[in-house]
């Protein structure tokens, strides 16, 4: 793997951790030090950032791009289609093996199990879904739609309830799947995104205090 894409891939994980806060600066000179690297890497991976929305120019330096509640919701408006059709043609086209092997990954979801585990399980299963509809295009832009909602998920799924809603959801967007009923997985997938959005929009404006008191940027409006 080249310099660039090790150093994308560490500060994108740093960024949908939050171990880098929204809003927070990125001199390109902290970068070349924390990452033993020369600037032209160091640019190419912020650039390719900036492209996947995480980070956005900050002057002459860059900064990690806020949570923005607008964006939130146009996510939502444009997710809900793409999750509605995966799901479909999922329903022609997905193998039970297939199936098999993403109930095995939402087993993974335990009581004791990390709140890291849940979130990227979470992530996992709205990709592997567009995978098995068998349209690549699909798969990728939801998987794009992830990545970007991927820190107010994080804050989201800090409490047991939210987990275990959302955790509900999947498995019945994944029975109706099993069972090869279209109507029915579209519907909930539907209705999961927009329970998504709302509890999202919902957490993060309540708390919008006490995540800017933590020098987290939140900007937009619901």
């Amino acid at each position: 793997m080249s310099q660039m894409l090790l150093i994308h891939d560490q500060l994108r994980d740093m960024i949908l951790s939050l171990d880098l806060g929204p809003g927070e600066r990125l001199s390109e000179r902290w970068l070349e030090g924390r990452f033993e690297s020369s600037r032209t890497p160091i640019r190419a991976a912020l650039a390719r950032l900036e492209g996947e929305g995480l980070v956005q120019r900050d002057g002459r330096n860059w900064a990690v791009a806020p949570i923005d509640l607008g964006e939130i919701q146009a996510l939502s408006e444009y997710r809900e289609p793409l999750e509605v059709t995966a799901v479909r043609l999922a329903c022609e086209r997905a193998a039970p093996a297939d199936l098999d092997a993403v109930e095995e990954m939402l087993n993974a979801c335990r009581p004791d199990v990390p709140r890291e585990e849940w979130h990227k399980i979470g992530t996992d299963f709205h990709v592997e879904i567009a995978r098995l509809s068998g349209n690549k295009f699909l798969a990728g832009a939801i998987e794009g739609v992830m990545t970007r909602l991927s820190r107010a998920r994080w804050l989201e799924v800090w409490t047991e309830a939210s987990r275990e809603q959302a955790f509900a959801e999947h498995r019945r967007i994944l029975g109706f799947i099993r069972n090869r009923q279209p109507d029915e997985a579209a519907r909930e997938a539907g209705a999961h995104v927009r329970d998504t959005r709302d509890r999202l929009l919902r957490s993060l404006d309540a708390d919008r205090r006490g995540l800017r008191a933590r020098g987290f940027a939140i900007v937009g409006a619901r």
